[in-house]
């Protein structure tokens, strides 16, 4: 009871050190002994509850630990009531023929809903309820007479679930609380930088892109078994190269670890699990090897001496044991996987960016009128009772007012998801270039999008806009992930937009940014199995460890499934998921050096890190379902070389490490 204690005061306390009142605790203890489950999975259904609240501001007190308790309980009824429903559904199904209860319908009802304002026949001998087995459950549906105009003040979706009128309550925009509020600060000694009297007269920012964007334009839905398989191959073949080189082992030291054998070995491979309908966990978790060294075949873990270590399906592995039985592999040890170098430059190069900032030669580089203003921002850009996009414009307007230098803007830009963007029923502002009947997606993002964007341009011409898009973006033809740029001719963007793709490296004058638009974060909270004590306590921090650790943007594989994540306000009710296209999964690996900065948007709490010396941003979505969201201002200071550095570089060619963690400021904002 009291390591449960101790374990619960560190995932639920808001400060370090401190502990959680009693009558809290006790709350907590009291979910936690109800329906048998860790901790852990409490903390992480608390994640969601906040979510799902659509607050940043879910103090945890008495109340909420009763309402979140309740919620739980609720969440857990309706999943057993689900599941029944659907058992009678099926028993009733099985052995009887539906018929239609009216004489006017079709057969099986199948016209219904299909044609306008055609009401379902109603049953007049009582077999209603026996007819509902054979129907296909009415999901969330927009209601045109409400989507067709925002409301003013206190704005609300009307949602129709099976008859019944649901209003969804939506904060007005204008009406939002604590705009402009600090959420949270990295390196807050540093200043932030001064908004100059003036835009520059030119762009301060020199962007090249390090990723092969032209490989990114490969035809989607045409992948071959053999090709993925390959590419999964090839991966832990990489990896095995690299951890013995890393720990100076011997050809011999390797081995199957699906043959019986006395002797202990090293085995690499990826962490699957026997059961893919089911989270992992140490009884279904199996080693899945090369096909060179264990013929693709997989083997069951023992992992209960291992005494902390964190796994998730996907990971490449390197662990040691012995596999005696010739059923499973006993493994003893967890060998560390190398991580890549930091980035670094030649300090000419150095000098040369801090001439084009103003810095000189030995000059000072810690004014903030020398630091860079780089604005960053995921999606979605507007909430789901409106296409005003009114977050996206108060984006803008704080970009021109302190004219920043760089605005990343991440995607989904127009959302796929988005309730009225899913049904189409939607107006378009008047535009005379363009015929209503004839208008289409790419018509609606240049005037709701596009316009905004424009306006910032002409008020900061020096201004850089890169474009990250989204496989939930409705606009982007290509369908999978890794994922091809926008197509900007389209789009009516200024010259300023640059369009990249999903995932992308950039390079921001010397520093190093790796960006992808797909929540991997999310899956990785999910689907991450924790053996022992964590070494690393935080788990936003722990998360981006993996990805950093795995040298990849998506190390997850299988992705998660769609119906295990969080449902969209559309009428499908099924969110777009990870459609992974398994052929080109190498697009997404990290090339020679570990990025400066890490972009990952994700759903869970915004953030800003500094994990294995890279800068970790989580800026979190600018808009909310239901309300406003957050954003994120980096301030970063040139880089000081010294003389020491500028002589190793003319006798030896000596590169520096940037250290952007160390002269950035991140200040995560409430738009």
């Amino acid at each position: 009871m009291a390591s449960n204690m101790e374990e619960i005061d560190q995932l639920f306390s808001p400060a370090g050190g401190s502990k959680l009142p009693q009558d809290i605790m006790g709350e907590l203890q009291s979910t936690i002994r109800l329906h048998s489950i860790s901790p852990q999975e409490l903390f992480y259904k608390w994640e969601s509850y906040c979510i799902k609240m659509g607050s940043e501001e879910t103090r945890l007190d008495l109340n909420t630990a009763r309402a979140f308790k309740k919620d739980v309980q609720e969440i857990l009824e309706r999943e057993v009531r689900s599941k029944a429903h659907m058992r009678s559904a099926d028993k009733k199904g099985s052995h009887t023929t539906p018929r239609n209860a009216g004489n006017t319908g079709d057969v099986f009802g199948m016209l219904d809903a299909l044609v306008p304002n055609t009401p379902r026949p109603v049953s007049t001998n009582g077999s209603s309820k026996r007819k509902a087995a054979f129907e296909t459950p009415l999901t969330q549906k927009v209601s045109k007479s409400t989507t067709r105009s925002s409301p003013a003040d206190g704005r609300a979706a009307v949602l129709h679930t099976n008859g019944v009128t649901n209003r969804v309550s939506a904060v007005a925009f204008s009406n939002r609380q604590n705009a402009g509020q600090i959420v949270e600060t990295l390196n807050d000694h540093l200043l932030p930088r001064e908004p100059p009297i003036a835009p520059p007269a030119e762009a301060r920012v020199k962007l090249t892109a390090v990723t092969d964007l032209p490989k990114f334009a490969y035809r989607p839905m045409a992948m071959h078994l053999s090709e993925a398989s390959e590419v999964l191959d090839d991966r832990i073949e990489e990896f095995t190269t690299l951890v013995q080189t890393h720990h100076n082992l011997e050809d011999s030291a390797f081995g199957n670890g699906a043959s019986k054998s006395t002797r202990e070995i090293v085995a690499i491979g990826r962490i699957a699990s026997d059961t893919p309908e089911s989270k992992l966990n140490g009884a279904s978790m199996v080693l899945e090897m090369s096909r060179s060294v264990g013929a693709g075949r997989r083997v069951p873990l023992k992992i209960e001496a291992i005494p902390s270590y964190e796994f998730f399906p996907g990971q490449i592995v390197a662990v040691r044991g012995i596999n005696a039985s010739g059923d499973y592999l006993t493994v003893s040890e967890v060998l560390e996987i190398p991580l890549l170098p930091p980035a670094a430059s030649f300090p000419s190069d150095l000098d040369s960016i801090n001439q084009r900032l103003g810095v000189d030669e030995g000059g000072q580089a810690d004014s903030t009128t020398h630091a860079l203003n780089v604005m960053l921002s995921s999606g979605p850009y507007t909430a789901d009772d409106n296409l005003d996009f009114e977050p996206l414009i108060t984006l803008c307007d704080k970009a021109a007012e302190t004219y920043a230098d760089v605005l990343i803007l991440i995607g989904p830009l127009f959302d796929a998801e988005h309730p009225l963007i899913a049904s189409g029923d939607f107006d378009l502002p008047d535009d005379p270039s363009i015929e209503p009947d004839k208008a289409t997606l790419s018509d609606a993002f240049r005037l709701l999008v596009s316009a905004p964007l424009r306006r910032l341009t002409q008020a900061v011409p020096s201004i850089t806009i890169v474009m990250v898009p989204s496989v939930r973006d409705a606009i982007n033809k290509h369908v999978s992930w890794p994922q091809k740029n926008h197509e900007k001719k389209e789009l009516g963007l200024p010259k300023q937009a640059r369009m990249v793709s999903n995932p992308v490296t950039i390079f921001l004058n010397e520093t190093l940014i790796g960006i992808s638009a797909q929540d991997i974060l999310y899956d990785l909270r999910r689907e991450e199995l924790v053996v022992g004590r964590p070494k690393e306590s935080n788990i936003l921090a722990r998360l981006s460890r993996h990805v950093i650790q795995q040298r990849h943007f998506f190390p997850v594989f299988p992705p998660v499934d769609r119906s295990n994540l969080p449902k969209p306000g559309t009428e499908e009710g099924l969110a777009t998921g990870m459609p992974l296209d398994v052929s080109y999964l190498k697009l997404g690996e990290w090339l020679n050096v570990r990025p400066d900065i890490l972009v990952v948007p994700s759903a869970l709490s915004p953030f800003a890190k500094v994990v294995e010396s890279v800068l970790v941003i989580n800026p979190g979505p600018l808009s909310k379902r239901k309300g406003p969201g957050t954003y994120t201002q980096a301030t970063i200071y040139p880089r000081k070389v010294t003389e020491d550095e500028r002589q190793a570089e003319q006798s030896g060619g000596t590169r520096v490490g940037h250290r952007v963690f160390e002269r950035a400021r991140v200040d995560i904002v409430r738009i």
